[in-house]
């Protein structure tokens, strides 16, 4: 079977800052011919007819009405991450298309990821490594000391499936858990010296990667066949 009689996938790139993982590429071009958005928008006459799926990848492509209305075989949106806040879903509803996204496969790695952010924090990892590799160390200063996290009591703000993967791990620590579903975020927060910022890597693992891509590919093909969806975003 050649490229052309597999269903058409929209991507944003196939390598790039913006594109897909590139060793993702050749599994997904197993199952898709993948269309890249430079090529639709050199070409929608020809290949927004045979475009059937959007897949997501780290925000893009991004979906708007003009691209809604220039698919009109799209079937299914598949996004990769929890997150939904980059896609209008009453407006893919509105043109009878499903979503998909892949909580689960995010929900470990970006807890683990914050439990090693919670130790650094605590223990003052940065600021001890900054000391021991300075020329200028002679000696660890008597009052260099952080908080033991053990026993220690943890707030989570959201108890999603990420914050329970959180509260499962601080377990080990024997940590009391208080949490709160619902609470503006706090911005003052961020001018301490103890809170450590990442950018937006929870899943950024080779396996959570890989799981995130197989699951997309698994919605894809399911919507395709008709079948049940893994998954699916319930659209109201």
């Amino acid at each position: 079977m050649g490229d052309q009689d597999l269903p058409g996938v929209l991507v944003s790139d196939l390598e790039g800052p913006h594109g897909i993982c590139e060793d993702h590429a050749e599994d997904l071009k197993r199952h898709f011919n993948l269309i890249t958005m430079q090529d639709f928008l050199e070409n929608k006459a020809q290949l927004g007819p045979q475009i059937q799926a959007v897949y997501i990848w780290c925000g893009r492509p991004a979906v708007s009405q003009e691209l809604l209305h220039s698919l009109p075989s799209l079937k299914i949106v598949a996004s990769a991450g929890a997150g939904l806040d980059h896609l209008d879903l009453g407006l893919v509803a509105s043109f009878g298309v499903k979503v998909a996204n892949t909580p689960h496969a995010v929900s470990s790695p970006t807890a683990d990821l914050g439990m090693a952010l919670l130790l650094a924090a605590a223990r003052r990892v940065v600021e001890g490594h900054q000391l021991a590799v300075s020329p200028h160390t002679e000696n660890f200063p008597t009052d260099y000391m952080g908080q033991q996290v053990t026993g220690a009591t943890l707030g989570i703000i959201g108890m999603g499936s990420i914050g329970y993967k959180i509260a499962q791990r601080a377990r080990a620590f024997e940590m009391k858990i208080v949490y709160h579903n619902r609470k503006r975020r706090d911005h003052p927060l961020l001018e301490l010296k103890n809170v450590i910022l990442t950018p937006h890597i929870g899943s950024a693992t080779h396996q959570a990667r890989r799981q995130m891509m197989e699951n997309l590919v698994e919605s894809i093909l399911a919507s395709l066949s008709g079948l049940p969806i893994p998954n699916e975003v319930l659209l109201k």
